[in-house]
């Protein structure tokens, strides 16, 4: 895969390549629409049209890395929308058979919402600002019977993530999970993270996992039920 990347665009490091591996174990329904929340270079959407893909959308709410996803879809011949914007409000109401996304995950001193380059990776005081909301909004997102890969560090809650996905109504577990050290970002911010217990002191490494979710062919419970009484 050939890949450019601008200034200030997130480059595709271990959590791609995590996320990448899982699409493939997972395989892409043949023909099947594909989302990318948080696109970047474009580098997993374009995986993801390679593994079979017949649509594929990246968003991500940088302009720069709007205009490389869709070089980079030139570069590489494949077809690929890229939308500008939150990807909970650019999408509307459409839903998709595969949902991918790595979003921002790395717990910030300044709860306010990240500026610059920093969007691609700062998330609040727990770094859940942005995975949050994605797990409220993942049941409406996938098609039934869809799947949602998301990959973030341990540091930021895996329970909560799994949580939160299960109660919305998908099958959730860890999928993919790889132990590396820390990057500039997080070597930069230690204090930080050991003041507020979210690292062992002395800690320069992170897991990073892999999460997927299912969404069911079929409502089940009570729970169920009324999601697809209310569509």
């Amino acid at each position: 895969m050939r890949l450019l990347r601008a200034p200030g665009v997130y480059t595709p490091q271990d959590d791609t390549a995590l996320l990448v591996e899982a699409l493939h174990a997972a395989a892409v329904p043949p023909g099947g629409r594909v989302l990318d929340i948080g696109t970047g270079t474009g580098a997993l959407a374009i995986a993801a049209i390679r593994a079979g893909a017949a649509e594929v959308t990246g968003v991500d709410v940088s302009r720069r890395a709007v205009w490389t996803a869709r070089v980079n879809a030139a570069l590489n011949r494949v077809p690929l929308r890229v939308r500008l914007g939150n990807a909970l409000e650019v999408i509307g109401d459409e839903s998709f058979d595969l949902v991918l996304s790595n979003p921002p995950y790395v717990p910030a001193s300044n709860p306010c919402a990240a500026q610059g380059p920093a969007r691609a990776w700062d998330a609040g005081l727990d770094g859940r600002q942005l995975l949050n909301p994605l797990c409220a909004r993942m049941y409406e997102l996938l098609n039934p019977g869809g799947v949602l890969l998301m990959v973030h560090s341990a540091l930021c809650g895996v329970e909560a993530t799994l949580a939160q996905l299960r109660d919305c109504g998908l099958k959730a577990a860890v999928v993919q999970r790889r132990r590396v050290p820390f990057g500039p970002v997080m070597n930069g911010r230690t204090s930080f993270l050991e003041q507020h217990g979210l690292i062992e002191p002395g800690q320069r490494h992170e897991e990073l996992v892999v999460i997927r979710g299912d969404r069911p062919e079929r409502p089940q419970g009570d729970g169920g039920a009324e999601r697809a009484g209310a569509r």
